[in-house]
């Protein structure tokens, strides 16, 4: 009984994580809110203000983020 709703989480944040391109922000797991600017297959380069870029993995991304203005 309690599979299946793990089941439907985990496939909803696999097809976001498929989804991420670049421009898109993201909350990563430490809660920083950065821009992604490379998507690779394993990883995502990422601008965390405007002259510092990190790298970081997609399992690091928790969700995507929505602008509330």
């Amino acid at each position: 009984v309690i599979i299946r709703p793990q089941q439907k989480e985990a496939k909803t944040r696999k097809e976001m994580i498929a989804s991420l391109k670049k421009g898109d922000k993201i909350v990563t797991a430490g809660g920083l809110i950065v821009e992604i600017k490379k998507v690779e297959e394993n990883f995502l380069t990422v601008l965390l203000d405007k002259e510092n870029i990190a790298r970081m993995t997609k399992d690091a991304v928790s969700r995507k983020y929505e602008d509330e203005a």
